[in-house]
Parts: C-alpha cells; sequence; structure tokens
C-alpha cells in the first residue's frame, strides 16, 4: 500500500513497484547487482543463476548469466535448466513491468527450445505486450537467449494465465 499526499491509501501494482525499484537503482553504480539482490530475495530459486539485470521498462527486460562452473553441465557448457531459468524469469520481469494494475498473473506453462550449446556468458531478451484482460486469459511471452557472437542459443515460451483481479 503507498499513502498518497491526502493521506489515503491505494494499491500499488506489481509492475509499478518493480518498476519504480529499477528507476531508483538500475542507473547507479552497483545498482543492478542490488537490484539483483531485491529479486534474489524476492524469487529464491531465480538467484541460483546470479542473473544480472540490465534493463527492464514497460514490454522489456534485458538479462545477463554468466557463465560459470555452477551453471555448467557435464558438457563444460551452460546447463539447460539454467538457461530455463534466465529465460523465464527475463519474460516475467518483461510481462510483470507492464501488466496494469487490475491484472495477476501465474505461470501455467514453460517451452525450452535448445538451439545450441551455450558458452560464455549469454543474454536473455524479451519483448512483450499484454492484451486487454476482461476475463481469464493465457499470454504466451517469448524470450530469446542469445550468446555473445549475437547467435542464439535458446528459446523460452511462457505461458501465463492473466485475469483481472
Amino acid at each position: 500500500m503507498a499513502v498518497t499526499a491526502t493521506g489515503s491509501s491505494k494499491e500499488v501494482s506489481p509492475a509499478a513497484r518493480l518498476l519504480s525499484l529499477w528507476e531508483r537503482l538500475g542507473k547507479r553504480p552497483g545498482g543492478a547487482w542490488l537490484f539483483g539482490r531485491v529479486i534474489a530475495f524476492a524469487i529464491p530459486y531465480t538467484s541460483s543463476v546470479r542473473p544480472l539485470v540490465r534493463a527492464v521498462h514497460p514490454g522489456y527486460a534485458r538479462v545477463e548469466l554468466r557463465d560459470r562452473r555452477r551453471v555448467r553441465n557435464h558438457l563444460r557448457s551452460i546447463h539447460a535448466i539454467a538457461l530455463a531459468n534466465v529465460g523465464e524469469f527475463t519474460g516475467g520481469l518483461a510481462m510483470t513491468a507492464t501488466l496494469p494494475p487490475d491484472v495477476r498473473s501465474i505461470l501455467l506453462r514453460l517451452d525450452v527450445e535448445f538451439l545450441k550449446k551455450a558458452r560464455g556468458t549469454v543474454t536473455a531478451e524479451c519483448r512483450c505486450t499484454v492484451p486487454t484482460v476482461t476475463e481469464p486469459t493465457d499470454h504466451q511471452v517469448v524470450t530469446r537467449v542469445c550468446d555473445a557472437a549475437g547467435d542464439e542459443v535458446a528459446r523460452v515460451t511462457a505461458t501465463w494465465r492473466l485475469a483481472p483481479i
């Protein structure tokens, strides 16, 4: 809840909270790291891959995942589930940042296409829109995960159930 200048309270949407936090932290030295720590506290599993948020605004998010031993598989490339994790997280950020205050979301399905071995730092990027929601609606959000050369290594499609609050 937020309190207005007149003393009345109003509900603050998840999108408004997310964007406000990013605006306060994202452009400051160490702010992206601190934003990531706040997100890690709120979403503990996502923190297991240590995603580094580089940009977030309504309908868009870009997140990096460093290649390090903790996220590697036996083939010396980034593990499939680490790629799925960063892809779902990035799409969730972009979608949440664009949700109207009267709409809620829950993840229903996650489809991941692994296109080639991922080595080195990868960048997950999502551009999305949210339809007008007047009844429960299933909506797909696609995130591309690319290596430093710009080659797509994975494509993550998340199906979200959007519903009016």
